[in-house]
């Protein structure tokens, strides 16, 4: 992870600002759904931000004031395992997830775990930069991703979600209508109510131009 120096003025009110859409309660079910769908077989991270980020990049619960060897550095393979969990076997998207501790490669592996999330079906708008992960700057849009990933797999309903069905939201589908030519031929001959209908309508009772009208 990269190192980030103080912020100071209007960045870093901005920062605050990102920090505060944070939500604790949101990381508590997100560490939930991440452990069943990866299997059961992680290590859940302490509450917090920080930890939680961590835990996204390496999945180990590491102290800053701990040396550590090059195994126990930031390599994303959760994100990985994540995404290809929710593909059958043979179908995974991120095909080789290798153990590195070179900063270039751990950003392509997020790069990739991106790109395979849009594939899989999660809009642009809710994908997050890699750098708000890497370095930490947004957190709540890897929150926002990691949501809308697990409403688009509970809303494909394919047998690959794992985990409680409360803790997404299922995500409206468009109800698609076809007709034949046949049926839109005879719908250009309808006149629309809001254009007023000719139902009923009469010469009964007009004259001719140019005749006198009797009035009672």
């Amino acid at each position: 992870m990269a190192n980030r120096g103080p912020t100071y003025g209007l960045s870093r009110e901005v920062q605050e600002k990102i920090e505060q859409k944070y939500d604790p309660d949101l990381e508590s079910r997100l560490v939930d759904w991440i452990v069943v769908q990866c299997g059961g077989n992680l290590e859940r991270p302490q509450p917090g931000k920080q930890n939680f980020q961590n835990w996204l990049m390496d999945g180990t619960v590491r102290h800053l004031h701990i040396c550590v060897t090059p195994k126990q550095l930031l390599y994303p393979l959760i994100l990985c395992r994540l995404i290809n969990s929710l593909y059958p076997r043979g179908k995974e998207p991120i095909k080789k997830i290798q153990e590195t501790n070179m900063a270039f490669k751990q950003m392509e592996k997020i790069s990739q775990f991106l790109q395979a999330a849009e594939a899989y079906g999660v809009i642009t708008t809710d994908i997050f930069q890699t750098v708000d992960l890497w370095e930490g700057k947004d957190m709540a849009a890897v929150q926002r991703t990691l949501m809308a990933l697990g409403s688009v797999a509970l809303t494909k309903d394919d047998g690959h979600y794992r985990g409680n069905r409360d803790w997404f939201h299922r995500k409206s589908q468009s109800n698609r209508r076809e007709f034949s030519e046949e049926q839109l031929r005879q719908g250009q001959n309808l006149i629309g109510l809001q254009m007023g209908s000719n139902r009923g309508a009469s010469q009964a009772g007009m004259t001719g131009y140019g005749m006198h009208r009797q009035i009672m």
